[in-house]
């Protein structure tokens, strides 16, 4: 089933993640649910805030997406079908030298509000999954993108935080109407 998904001005969306340290069924069940819950939104990755939880958790799925990204895990070009959806726990990033470009980025927490943002355009992650067993993940393109904006949500940041200021005057109105919507009417989740 699932979850509900916080939206943007709720004080959970600005929390660090908790560091997780039990691997077992509650973390695999949440690991489930999120999945269920990003399918259902149409996106490609959810953080554990999104979904009210402050844990260093999140999901991603690319495979409905063009795949215009390389990615190799634990040194191999694993066929993405056998990886996605895909959680990575605790995870860190490295960015790897490469070019910063801008992406026309949205977000589940902000419904109908995209701007550009730009990034690093290849990364290396290191994480754990459901089991616990340690990865390494390197990726570019939207991989790389969507890795960073879901490890952003694990730590505080929002993609709005990563704007450039001209392109966040230009969507602000929309996102300080978003965040009056969720004061007055205390959803916080959608």
């Amino acid at each position: 089933m699932p979850l509900r998904i916080v939206h943007y001005n709720s004080p959970i969306l600005r929390k660090k993640g908790r560091k997780v340290t039990a691997f077992d069924a509650a973390l695999a069940g949440l690991v489930n649910e999120m999945v269920d819950t990003m399918h259902a939104a149409e996106g490609i990755g959810l953080a554990a805030q999104q979904v009210g939880l402050d844990l260093q958790v999140c999901v991603m799925d690319l495979r409905p997406t063009d795949r215009d990204f390389t990615w190799s895990l634990d040194g191999s070009a694993t066929p993405l079908e056998l990886i996605m959806p895909m959680a990575l726990i605790n995870p860190e990033v490295a960015l790897l030298p490469s070019p910063r470009e801008p992406y026309n980025e949205g977000c589940l927490s902000f419904p109908e509000i995209r701007g550009d943002v730009v990034r690093p355009t290849e990364i290396l992650v290191r994480f754990q999954d459901v089991h616990g067993t340690a990865h390494e993940l390197k990726c570019s393109g939207l991989f790389a993108r969507c890795v960073q904006h879901e490890v952003d949500h694990l730590n505080g940041t929002l993609f709005i935080d990563r704007m450039d200021k001209k392109v966040r005057a230009g969507i602000e109105t929309a996102v300080r109407d978003l965040g009056q919507r969720t004061r007055e009417t205390g959803a916080e989740v959608a």
